[in-house]
């Protein structure tokens, strides 16, 4: 469906009282053609499923009716806004309602942009991949013991932000340091949009604070990598048996590790790639299922950024690119302080954001990206 909402997209009008409309305009602007086929699509799927139709297909109609559904809505509130302005512009040649339509007008005429810019943001391309769960890893980067403390209290904040939203969060495998950090974690999260919510999370998080072993009170500096990947489904990576080596291993207790009662975690290795994915939490067979469906997700995110880096390489430059490599956010302790780098956002209530309180960071970011998408289709 994707194809149908690569409109042509052009700037919003600004409309004044003494002005014709420009419906003409407006029309360049979105094409009715393209917007009748959207809710002619629309009607069939609402007429198969009252009909009834096949259990097997079901799903994926029930998926793309709620996906149409807002764009719809959308373009009826276009279509009557506009409808609405048509009949209060006949009406000035009308002695006895030319003061109705007088007063009707502006504020006919100041909803229009807001109206149109609503349709264009419904119109952008979808991220098939928004709707889905995701794998969340998590990884201490430089600072030590410091980065693993960080990168333990950062999966506590998407814990409890997940825990809100009514997600479920399942620990795929967690290395755990002796002073209660983090040397690794990769975890399964569940639930609506998903996705959609935490894909701008990836990227390399700093934070700044005494850390409690310090007798000077210096501040340090320390890291933690955050890759947020949308789980991949059996129809998106076909593994052939002969490019995987799977092993099982007695998970050891070292270093604060999980131990696993039945000695039965599961290391999997893709050898064309060389990704390399452990599970030792659950019995042997479930370990296999879950270690699979991680390395289908990495290697379904391999393949979603070859295809990203291959649609933007003729762009000069990139907002908001989500690198790994790429600094994104500083919390800073003693300042009370979170700002994200890539929208220049400082918020001063670190705590709450600590704690899960992630909706307005997220929301600026979400808000970010579709001004860029929108600026791109302008172009």
């Amino acid at each position: 469906m994707d194809r149908l909402f690569r409109l042509p997209l052009q700037a919003e009008c600004k409309l004044g009282l003494d002005q014709t409309p420009p419906i003409a305009q407006a029309r360049a602007m979105v094409s009715d053609a393209r917007l009748a086929q959207i809710v002619q699509r629309f009607q069939f799927l609402e007429a198969r499923m009252a009909a009834g139709t096949d259990p097997a297909d079901i799903g994926a109609l029930a998926r793309e009716y709620s996906e149409l559904k807002p764009v719809v809505d959308e373009i009826e509130t276009w279509h009557r806004l506009r409808a609405e302005i048509v009949d209060a512009e006949a009406m000035l040649t009308d002695p006895d309602m030319k003061a109705l339509a007088e007063d009707e007008l502006p504020r006919l005429r100041a909803r229009l942009p807001q109206v149109e810019e609503a349709l264009k943001i419904a119109l952008l391309p979808k991220d098939e991949a928004d709707a889905r769960p995701a794998i969340l890893e998590i990884r201490p980067g430089t600072g030590g013991d410091e980065a693993a403390l960080f990168a333990a209290d950062l999966l506590r904040m998407y814990q409890r932000y997940a825990e809100g939203r009514g997600w479920r969060v399942e620990i795929v495998e967690l290395q755990e340091t002796e002073l209660g950090g983090i040397r690794e974690v990769i975890a399964r999260i569940g639930g609506e949009g998903v996705f959609a919510r935490l894909k701008f999370e990836s990227g390399v998080h700093r934070v700044q604070r005494v850390p409690e072993t310090e007798s000077g009170g210096r501040i340090h500096t320390s890291a933690a990598t955050v890759a947020v990947l949308p789980e991949a489904a059996d129809v998106d990576i076909q593994i052939d048996p002969a490019d995987i080596r799977i092993d099982t291993m007695r998970a050891s207790g070292a270093g604060g590790q999980h131990v696993n009662t039945t000695d039965s975690a599961v290391r999997i290795t893709h050898i064309p790639t060389g990704l390399v994915v452990t599970s030792s939490e659950k019995s042997q067979h479930q370990n296999r299922a879950i270690a699979m469906q991680v390395l289908k997700t990495r290697l379904y995110d391999l393949e979603r950024r070859r295809a990203d880096e291959a649609r933007a390489a003729d762009r000069k430059a990139q907002v908001g690119s989500g690198d790994r490599s790429e600094r994104i956010r500083t919390y800073n302790f003693p300042q009370g302080r979170m700002t994200d780098h890539r929208i220049n956002l400082t918020l001063y209530r670190l705590d709450q954001i600590l704690q899960g309180d992630l909706d307005e960071v997220i929301d600026a970011l979400i808000t970010e990206d579709r001004a860029r998408r929108l600026a791109e289709t302008a172009t």
